[in-house]
């Protein structure tokens, strides 16, 4: 890749997965990220879906979303009950080893609820190859109320009721194995959490250091993109 100012974005995007999400619940729009409007939210037609790891970040997004700039998306912060957010078995397109849910009792992970529109809903799935959606029925998903507060799983009486059964994207290659075991990100802080944790650059060295040894971090990630992503990962052991 002959153009080092493209080369270059292509590594820091690799690098900065999962990316900023805001800590509060948002609207996302073509004017930017606005508060959540007081009172009753419209969602005729739309249904709830997990977001937990480049789905919650307004920069990744505004990627996904730019053909439909006049639909907003409301996104409101959430706490998952019993499962943690791992890496997944493969190399994205563009290059980051990205995120998948893993069961893990007694976790609470940070997430956030979207509510896409059918055609929001067809675009963030046209940008997940690696992943089939799939529905999680009876957990325990709370919806934040404020800062530190979450509703009770079930509220009737709130202006959006805590989902009891949610869509969410699932890697279609499992989650990344390290000696035998998930890796959670450490990007996402999530309480109780009784797996380790790596940075993305940690974890893109990991797989640098097992399948290209001869290869520095950048060429790793760039030959990546240039293959349109690697999957699925085998198990890596460490030294």
């Amino acid at each position: 890749m002959a153009d080092p100012v493209a080369a270059g974005e292509i590594v820091k995007r690799a690098l900065g997965y999962p990316y900023p999400a805001p800590d509060r619940s948002f609207l996302f729009t073509a004017r930017g990220l606005e508060e959540l409007p007081p009172g009753p939210l419209e969602l005729t037609g739309r249904e709830p879906l997990l977001a937990y790891g480049a789905n919650a970040a307004p920069e990744a997004l505004a990627r996904k979303l730019a053909a439909l700039p006049d639909v907003e998306l409301p996104v409101v912060r959430a706490e998952l009950h019993d499962f943690d957010v791992v890496y997944s078995a493969h190399i994205s397109p563009y290059g980051a080893v990205p995120a998948t849910l893993s069961e893990s009792p007694g976790t609470a992970a940070p997430v956030f609820v979207a509510y896409p529109s059918v055609e929001q809903r067809q675009l963030l799935a046209a940008s997940e190859p690696n992943y089939r959606l799939s529905r999680l029925e009876g957990i325990s998903c709370r919806l934040a109320t404020g800062d530190l507060s979450f509703e009770e799983p079930i509220v009737s009486s709130s202006r959006l009721a805590s989902p009891s059964r949610v869509d969410a994207f699932f890697s279609r290659h499992g989650c990344l194995s390290l000696d035998g075991g998930e890796v959670a990100l450490a990007a996402i802080e999530a309480e109780g959490r009784a797996l380790p944790a790596m940075d993305e650059p940690e974890v893109l060295e990991l797989a640098r250091a097992a399948l290209f040894p001869d290869l520095d971090l950048e060429e790793f990630i760039l030959a990546q993109v240039t293959n349109g992503g690697l999957a699925p990962l085998p198990t890596f052991t460490t030294l």
